[in-house]
């Protein structure tokens, strides 16, 4: 049974979500607005689904205002389907969007997709790659002694290929194991986190992420 947080401002949506959810044995808190939430509390939650669209916060802002301090997956609820717009959103640090309307069954889906993820992370501990550790049940890197400080979706990329070492994988193969979505259209956010990821890597003396040129990506 995981524990999952809901947030939305339309109330039928939320009961929808609980009703849904709590059906696969799933404990779901449900509330209207990110501000009344007690930020300390969120470490308890397997799962955040957040809408996108609310009077208060709106759920990018929200996200990147708790992305460094949670690490459980956090998929928005959005009507926007602009690019941009879930572009933004992967970047403020989510792992995941659906779509407003959604069905059950895709909610479903993303949600015990995400969850099954996660389990398997928590029951490995750690890898070890010449300098760098890799802590799988922490979300964390280190170069030596040294933690490099990454996003949770940085992270992932990272872990993706370090995991698969000296296999090269394209962006659209990244894209589709760090986010799960059905999706080609927002591979350019692979790059920008690449890059990222990079410097900040390069800063402790280490680059160990090789762009193999015009197939991808891989962990040297």
């Amino acid at each position: 049974m995981a524990k999952i947080l809901a947030v939305d401002d339309d109330r039928n949506i939320l009961r929808l979500l609980k009703n849904v959810l709590e059906l696969s044995e799933n404990e779901v808190d449900a509330t209207q607005s990110a501000l009344s939430i007690n930020l300390s509390d969120l470490k308890m939650y397997d799962l955040i689904l957040l809408d996108v669209m609310m009077p208060d916060i709106d759920g990018f802002s929200f996200c990147q205002k708790i992305r460094d301090d949670i690490q459980c997956p956090i998929i928005f609820l959005t009507a926007k389907t602009e690019e941009d717009s879930i572009v933004k959103g992967l970047l403020s640090g989510g792992d995941d969007y659906i779509k407003k309307p959604f069905g059950v069954m895709e909610l479903n889906a993303r949600v015990e997709a995400h969850l099954r993820r996660e389990k398997r992370k928590k029951q490995s501990k750690k890898v070890t790659l010449d300098r760098i550790t890799i802590y799988l049940d922490k979300h964390e890197i280190t170069v030596g002694d040294q933690s490099v400080t990454l996003t949770k979706n940085q992270y992932n990329i990272c872990e993706f290929l370090a995991v698969n070492r000296g296999m090269v994988f394209s962006k659209e193969q990244i894209y589709e194991a760090v986010y799960s979505i059905d999706s080609d259209t927002l591979i350019n956010t692979i790059t920008e986190h690449i890059r990222v990821a990079r410097n900040k890597f390069k800063e402790l003396g280490s680059n160990p992420i090789e762009t193999i040129w015009g197939v991808g990506y891989k962990w040297k």
